[in-house]
């Protein structure tokens, strides 16, 4: 059995725009649909939605035979939770709150085996390897590791260049709801203030050279980002996308205006 090949570092590595779709709904069955539909990659959210580690496990094995690529966030960069991630199958991580070079560096660290890092040996127990069944697992395995920080208050925005500059960082996603409400805008990433913060981080990323991201259902603002260079892009969230179904559904039988409904993707 050959390594598998993390499609969506690779497309990174050539600056394709890729098109992801966020999944909130923490069921194999529904990964499964959303990978069906077409989207390049399928972050599965382990930092706001109630997702546990088997229960990724399944979405990950629900991805799997599709072409769309799996992406984990997990609830914090905790070393040991990258080690459980990686080794049930996951090639690449977002994660949250990264706020400094020096913590982007540990976490390059904890997704690579030593002596470059320091994530833990134990193949013989992990999905990632197959069970031990890829020849050469432990040798091949950090070229498919993909980390991608999340920027996402003023302090991270601050030394945003030198967490960019790190090396081992694939990519720098930025997020627009707990940065918007950093700036005192809460619930306004719309803010003119806040738009203009996340366009000059996409183009000062795309300047050091690495892959930028975001995550927005408005689509012009979507497009926008990707005319400024980001390279993986998500458009919607799962749970939102079948909300406002449902609501507009429910409104059609029942007379409830579709102005009536509320929220956004954050």
């Amino acid at each position: 059995m050959d390594m598998p090949i993390n499609r969506f570092k690779q497309r990174l590595g050539q600056g394709q725009v890729q098109i992801g779709l966020w999944l909130g709904l923490a069921d194999a069955y529904c990964a499964e649909l959303a990978a069906n539909a077409g989207f390049d990659w399928l972050l599965i959210d382990g930092e706001h939605a109630p997702n546990h580690l088997q229960g990724m496990l399944g979405q990950l094995q629900a991805i799997a035979p599709y072409p769309s690529q799996a992406v984990i966030r997990p609830v914090i960069g905790d070393t040991a939770l990258i080690k459980q991630l990686l080794d049930i199958g996951a090639q690449t991580l977002l994660v949250p709150m990264v706020e400094s070079a020096a913590q982007a560096q540990e976490l390059v660290r904890a997704m690579r085996y030593p002596p470059h890092g320091i994530r833990g040996v134990g193949s013989a127990l992990a999905r990632a390897s197959r069970w031990n069944s890829i020849p050469g697992y432990l040798e091949q395995a950090d070229t498919q590791m993909c980390l991608l920080v999340q920027i996402e208050n003023r302090e991270g925005l601050a030394n945003l260049d030198a967490i960019a500059a790190v090396d081992g960082v694939d990519g720098v996603f930025i997020g627009p709801a707990d940065l918007s409400a950093s700036m005192g805008y809460r619930g306004n990433p719309g803010h003119p203030q806040v738009q203009a913060a996340i366009e000059d981080a996409i183009t000062r990323i795309v300047k050091a050279g690495k892959a930028a991201g975001i995550l927005s259902a408005d689509e012009n603002l979507a497009r926008r980002s990707i005319e400024l260079g980001a390279t993986f892009v998500a458009v919607g969230v799962d749970t939102t996308v079948l909300m406002r179904g449902l609501q507009s559904l429910a409104g059609k039988f029942k007379g409830t205006p579709e102005a009536n409904h509320t929220g956004g993707v954050y």
